[in-house]
């Protein structure tokens, strides 16, 4: 009985300081999991460095680097008016949506939809409305600044920067100054 005695002791003593001693030794901790996880991340990217992805990306066009939402506050020729907040979004498949806002005389917002082109000699952009024979056209001084033009293609006179829309990702900010 005392031989029994001393080996379930020798048996509990050896299962125990064999749980305790992966714990006092954290760099042992990594599981097979973890292990199986990074060989095939490794294989994937072997992979995937000796694949050719040009045959499944989408060809590039000139306007790619354009599309995003515009924002600005634009002057008005109006007497009564104190001038209005224009959303320009260009999309894919040269689709945009224009959204304007009277800055006091209503919060009501008027929507805009239509096809857009790009001028590569230019570089004017140019909104061509779905319901209406409204044409408006933008100056692109950059990938993220728009300036309005008159419907002929000429600057608006006075200042340039009134006539401006930011795209949202290159400006600091989205909010828009009203007087």
């Amino acid at each position: 009985m005392q031989t029994l005695t001393r080996k379930t002791k020798k048996n509990v003593t050896l299962i125990f300081f064999g749980a305790l001693l992966p714990m006092l030794n954290p760099a042992w901790a990594e599981s097979d999991k973890q292990l199986q996880e990074k060989t095939l991340k490794a294989r994937e990217l072997i992979h995937m460095q000796s694949m050719d992805h040009a045959a499944h990306n989408p060809p590039a066009d000139e306007t790619e680097g354009f599309r995003g939402v515009f924002y600005g506050y634009l002057p008005c020729k109006e007497k009564d008016c104190d001038g209005f907040k224009m959303t320009l979004s260009l999309k894919q498949k040269n689709n945009y949506l224009l959204v304007t806002q009277y800055a006091k005389a209503s919060s009501r917002e008027f929507y805009e939809k239509g096809k857009y082109e790009w001028d590569d000699k230019t570089h004017i952009l140019s909104l061509a409305a779905n319901k209406n024979d409204l044409n408006r056209k933008f100056s692109i001084k950059d990938e993220g600044t728009l300036t309005q033009l008159n419907s002929d293609g000429t600057l608006i006179p006075g200042d340039q920067e009134a006539y401006t829309l930011r795209r949202s990702d290159k400006s600091k900010s989205r909010e828009v100054h009203i007087h």
